[in-house]
């Protein structure tokens, strides 16, 4: 009786320090705005102006399918560069407390959901599925070879809004694109404010980033810029669909938290770059959904 169930704690236990490697909950920084493409394009070119609750369950399993795939390659990737930085010396693959066979077979078992899901939501998908996993394995290793890796993980990002879109439609929007890259820059400039963290390590340890090469001024300045360009196709995005009063008031808001997020760091002080990246990117992507969502709703989608 022993010997049969002995397994399973430590099945347990493996998957539960798998999802401490890919930290599956900072879904929530992409996640929302995947929701308000998928959501939108319902609205705008839905068959009927109303939920359709399939395709929103498969859009969420493609997208916490190919981020947990990403996160766990990046740690894999990652691993002897980690060892090298006292601050992420400690991480499960590092310590060995997740093996790297371990780390693999999640990664491909998210690859499969990904992909699976991407099936079921529509040929296309399925189609560029394969194209939204590239810069996904490519972003580990820019750091090697470009100063510039925050602009691959930026593009990276950017597909989710795009593949929201093509999951009603099965058609190529402009209006996700817009949505894509204004995803992508908000996620690569902080990325350029965590990033800052480790320039010393970095500069000892030969890895590149915008703060190894230009100091964490000129990072901060970087995501400063990158944000401000944010507002601006969140903007752009709000014309080209037509949103509503709700929409553009959670946009002031984010701006707000955008104001805030750069006010909690400077070149000087970083001791509050937690509470930048985690708390007010988290907020960022959850309260411009929720302004969405109310904005579709009177706009007229329904449930």
């Amino acid at each position: 009786m022993t010997a049969a169930v002995a397994p399973q704690p430590a099945a347990a236990g493996r998957a539960r320090a798998f999802l401490r490697v890919v930290m599956i909950e900072h879904s929530v920084f992409a996640l929302p705005f995947a929701y308000i493409a998928t959501l939108t394009a319902m609205l705008l070119d839905g068959p009927d102006e109303t939920v359709e609750w399939d395709t929103l369950l498969w859009v969420t399993v493609c997208m916490v399918g190919l981020r947990t795939f990403a996160m766990a390659a990046n740690r894999i990737i990652d691993r002897e560069i980690d060892a090298r930085n006292p601050r992420t010396a400690r991480r499960e693959l590092v310590t060995g407390a997740v093996s790297v066979r371990t780390a693999w077979t999640g990664a491909l078992i998210a690859l499969a959901v990904f992909l699976g899901s991407a099936a079921l939501l529509n040929p296309l998908c399925l189609a560029l599925a394969p194209v939204a996993v590239v810069p996904m394995i490519v972003y580990p290793y820019g750091k090697r070879f470009t100063d510039f890796p925050h602009a691959i993980l930026g593009l990276a990002q950017a597909a989710g809004p795009v593949g929201g879109w093509l999951a009603v439609t099965g058609s190529w929007s402009w209006d996700a694109v817009v949505l894509g890259l204004a995803v992508g820059l908000w996620i690569g400039g902080f990325d350029l404010i965590y990033a800052c963290q480790d320039v010393a390590a970095d500069r000892e340890n030969g890895v590149r980033s915008v703060p190894a090469r230009f100091g964490v001024a000129g990072s901060l300045y970087g995501a400063r810029v990158s944000h401000v360009l944010t507002l601006g196709l969140l903007a752009l995005y709000a014309v080209r669909t037509d949103a509503g009063p709700l929409f553009w008031t959670g946009l002031a808001v984010v701006a707000g938290a955008f104001a805030y997020e750069h006010s909690l760091v400077k070149p000087t002080d970083l001791s509050r770059l937690n509470r930048a990246f985690f708390t007010v990117n988290g907020f960022v992507g959850i309260s411009l959904f929720a302004f969405t969502l109310a904005d579709l709703a009177v706009r007229g989608l329904g449930l």
